[in-house]
């Protein structure tokens, strides 16, 4: 299992920033890795949204459906993806700061049991790999990292 969880306080509302997250398709706005994510099932983003989202793994593109499990306003979402390669677990917090909110990122991978073996290179990867997406959150945040 590889694990990465980022935390940035920023200005904007508990309200706004809990739209733009649970909004997969903006993942490709601050997220380096992702090359595109559509909303391909329901009209929104919700409790029944499913996203496809295509990241970019070296030389190849992986596309990823996942499942809205949490949808909890202006609180809460996990997201969910399952292929035969690995399960992605995206949880997002939101919480009122103030005027504005902080904002909590924690994302999960899990290998197959069969691919254990590889669980400490997926884990430095990922957190390259994080470390460029968390970046992206403060920059479109324009928020400050929080420990």
């Amino acid at each position: 299992m590889a694990r990465y969880v980022t935390s940035l306080r920023t200005s904007r509302s508990p309200d706004d920033a809990f739209a733009y997250l649970a909004d997969l398709r903006n993942f490709a706005e601050w997220d380096p890795s992702v090359s595109r994510a559509d909303l391909v099932t329901g009209t929104e983003p919700g409790p029944d949204a499913e996203f496809d989202v295509s990241v970019e793994v070296g030389p190849r593109t992986l596309t990823l459906r996942y499942r809205t499990e949490v949808h909890d306003p202006p609180r809460r979402v996990r997201v969910k993806a399952e292929s035969r390669l690995l399960t992605s677990i995206d949880t997002i917090n939101v919480t009122p700061v103030g005027a504005g909110c902080e904002i909590t990122y924690d994302a999960v991978l899990h290998l197959p049991s069969g691919l254990s073996l590889l669980d400490s290179l997926l884990e430095r990867a990922f957190r390259r790999t994080g470390d460029k997406a968390a970046a992206g959150l403060r920059r479109v945040f324009d928020a400050d990292a929080r420990p």
